[in-house]
């Protein structure tokens, strides 16, 4: 009994990860994301509410069937995946009650979608990178931290008296300084109005342009993806030890049989 029941479990896991199964979970999770995206109408929901939210109900049911075959095919491994544990909580905050207090998940429904990330494997390529390039970024992040407090106690002492809606105090400066990194609206925004004032000023936003958004961010890009690649040769590499080890078996019982027949 026990025997049988294990096989079911196998076969049950094998048939959760059949690109078929994947296939159709993606499927239902653009259905879902269309319907999320329909409630936020008026003139759709007027038209067919009640069909849309039945939709919604029944992609929900299917991710909570899939949850439930999943616990029930890998049991207590099911939480070692840190995939699984994922779309454990997405729908488990679907399932949350969106009255009261706690309307505020009703919104948090769309994260459903981000389960595609589970599903697909070129995004979850992408993620897994993004993830590696976490403690190479932690480091950068320390860096543009430090040239942002320096840039934006500079900031306070030069433009602070002249300026003070930009630079008056290091909060301040620190956003204005943000938004000249970002590009928006940097020069007729912000520059040429202090350089109206102080003619030499650009003389400190050019530099602070050049090394936050031309260097430390695409220092930060790079990283991403270095691990990116990194993460796609591992797997190429995975791939390539699984076919030399289905070789070697199958040159081993190639051999067997040519020493039974020598026999």
């Amino acid at each position: 009994m026990k025997g049988s029941f294990m096989s079911v479990r196998i076969r049950l896991a094998d048939w959760l990860e059949s690109p078929r199964v994947a296939t159709f979970i993606i499927a239902v999770i653009v259905v879902n994301a269309i319907t999320l995206g329909l409630e936020t109408s008026t003139y759709a929901m007027n038209a067919a509410g009640p069909l849309i939210m039945r939709i919604d109900q029944l992609c929900l049911s299917i991710f909570v069937i899939e949850i439930m075959a999943k616990l029930i095919a890998h049991r207590f491994k099911f939480f070692r995946n840190g995939w699984n544990v994922f779309d454990f909580v997405i729908v488990g905050i679907a399932l949350m009650p969106g009255a009261g207090g706690l309307s505020v998940l009703r919104a948090l429904r769309i994260l459903r979608v981000l389960r595609v990330i589970s599903v697909a494997p070129s995004l979850r390529r992408v993620v897994e990178g993004f993830v590696t390039a976490l403690p190479g970024m932690g480091s950068v992040f320390m860096l543009m931290a430090l040239i942002f407090y320096i840039g934006s106690v500079m900031a306070t002492k030069l433009f602070a008296s002249s300026f003070p809606v930009w630079f008056g105090n290091l909060g301040l400066s620190a956003y204005s300084l943000f938004q000249i990194m970002t590009l928006e609206s940097w020069s007729m925004g912000i520059v040429r109005p202090v350089m109206e004032v102080y003619p030499y000023a650009w003389m400190f936003f050019v530099p602070f342009i050049m090394v936050t958004t031309f260097a430390v961010v695409n220092l930060l890009v790079g990283l991403i993806v270095n691990s990116m690649q990194d993460a796609h040769a591992e797997e190429s590499n995975a791939a390539t030890d699984t076919y030399r080890d289905a070789v070697l078996e199958r040159l081993e019982a190639i051999e067997k049989r040519l020493a039974k027949r020598d026999l």
